[in-house]
């Protein structure tokens, strides 16, 4: 339930006649987490563990999760693969900017973790569990320098700068909806006894994203935790985040109040964790790398700003269209097999982009493999020949995609032997994952001696995991470019 004092609606009712939408802190009662009956889904670790994977609930930004060059990247991200690795399971990824949805997919099961750089409050508590915090951090007033700061003496700078939170009497602070930002200016407003013009973003506007409208003058104060607002820093030197208006908080993930085995194992990776070298490479790599970070966030081949994959994406995109593919499937596949390097070679002595064998590319009429568009070329037809092969046989698309990139992988001779293996066995030879069980088994003298084999041994998990490793990527690219990134003609 709601209660507001008549002092509190008195002010509401001013405000809308003078100031619209800004709002001041004595109007503000904790409207952000109303009480309320709220669902949450009966799901923790078991069942998790027996479906296989852990959803987290995260944002494309520059320290929680993002595509460079190809690569999925992120802080956040990082440590979630650990914690999915040490359980067994796969990591599947729910990008939701608004933090009012994120509880909400959170307590109904579209997620398990919210994997946000999340602020530890009391009113949060009332919904959702926190984990034992990963580091602490004060939060910042983000503010411009002086226009013409450069040629200025660092104390005229400073003079023109908020150093004092009492200054902010009468200023109006853009800050994220339904966020720990925003009560920390209600509650500062109330301790420097004025007003703060706290003025709510959009519902689906990033701190990142506030952070660049100081930056470019649209607005004149944000708020940030002090590491966000330190990468930030590096790409606009225009910024100033040195006035903390907070003390130390925590920062943590959340899961659903009756996920307690999922909160248990959750807390004793992250003790242990904390005390690892791996942590503080990761936490340094995002956050006190700042030539890394701002040369991440200057390149059109990253999520946060360019939105292209690789300096490939239109030859990449008229090869998917000739398979009939999504390019971002095509995408990930060369990903995992040169990571874009078209000069890569393998022991093996495949070559390029795809990693085409020599005598596969003169099939193909390609003599010159470390040429982007031949190799493209050559792989692509490739694929062809063995999506044709596989087109009668598998009916659904999806798991069809998965035969023809095993069997570019290790050879059609070897999935066709699984295929006789899991009909021997009565295994449905429709289904990738009945039959991916055969192709391991492929390694074991009982299995490739078996009479219906007619290609030997094979060592059958490298081809799994490497279908694996394609679609996790390709759903990461999915969910993180939204497909909505559009490639430009290459530059030859």
């Amino acid at each position: 339930m709601k209660v507001y004092s008549t002092t509190a609606i008195l002010y509401v009712v001013l405000c809308l006649g003078v100031f619209s939408c800004k709002q001041s802190s004595s109007s503000q009662a904790k409207d952000d987490y109303p009480e309320r009956d709220e669902f949450v889904i009966d799901l923790d670790l078991g069942k998790i563990k027996e479906r296989g994977y852990i959803t987290a609930i995260m944002d494309n930004s520059s320290t929680g999760l993002f595509v460079y060059k190809g690569k999925t990247m992120g802080y956040e991200y990082e440590l979630l693969k650990m914690f999915c690795e040490e359980q067994g399971l796969q990591l599947r990824i729910n990008i939701t900017q608004n933090l009012e949805e994120a509880f909400n997919k959170l307590n109904t099961g579209e997620g398990d973790i919210m994997a946000y750089n999340l602020t530890v409050t009391k009113e949060r508590k009332k919904r959702i569990a926190f984990t034992h915090y990963h580091n602490l951090q004060r939060q910042v007033l983000v503010q411009r320098k002086p226009r013409n700061w450069r040629q200025m003496k660092l104390h005229e700078i400073e003079a023109e700068l908020i150093r004092d939170p009492v200054d902010l009497i009468g200023k109006e602070v853009v800050v994220r909806p339904h966020s720990s930002y925003y009560d920390r200016m209600v509650n500062l407003s109330e301790e420097i006894g004025g007003d703060i013009l706290i003025v709510p973003g959009d519902t689906n506007t990033e701190t990142e994203q506030l952070i660049r409208h100081v930056a470019e003058g649209k607005i004149d104060y944000t708020v940030a935790e002090e590491d966000i607002a330190l990468v930030n820093s590096t790409y606009y030197p225009n910024l100033d985040i040195k006035t903390p208006v907070s003390f130390s908080t925590q920062i943590a993930w959340g899961v659903r109040k009756n996920a307690d085995g999922l909160l248990k194992a959750l807390n004793s990776w992250i003790l242990r964790m904390r005390k690892t070298t791996d942590y503080y490479v990761i936490y340094d790599k995002y956050f006190r790398s700042s030539k890394s970070a701002l040369r991440r966030s200057r390149s059109k081949y990253s999520s946060l700003s360019g939105g292209h994959i690789s300096p490939y994406d239109s030859l990449i995109q008229n090869a998917a269209d000739q398979l009939g593919w999504d390019w971002l499937l095509l995408s990930a596949q060369i990903f995992r097999e040169s990571k874009f390097d078209e000069r890569a070679e393998s022991w093996a002595g495949a070559i390029g982009l795809m990693q085409v064998m020599p005598r596969t590319g003169r099939e193909y009429g390609v003599d010159n493999l470390y040429d982007p568009t031949q190799n493209i070329y050559a792989g692509t037809k490739h694929l062809e020949w063995l999506q044709n092969q596989w087109e009668d046989k598998i009916a659904d698309r999806e798991e069809r995609m998965k035969f023809v990139l095993a069997s570019y992988n290790v050879g059609l001779g070897h999935l066709q032997d699984a295929v006789r293996l899991t009909e021997k066995y009565d295994g449905n030879t429709q289904s990738w994952q009945e039959v991916s069980e055969y192709l391991i088994k492929k390694s074991r003298s009982k299995y490739f001696n078996d009479p219906v084999v007619e290609f030997g041994y094979c060592r059958g998990s490298e081809p799994v995991e490497y279908v694996d490793l394609i679609f996790d990527i390709y759903q990461n690219y999915k969910e993180i470019l939204q497909r909505e990134s559009q490639p430009e003609p290459m530059v030859q």
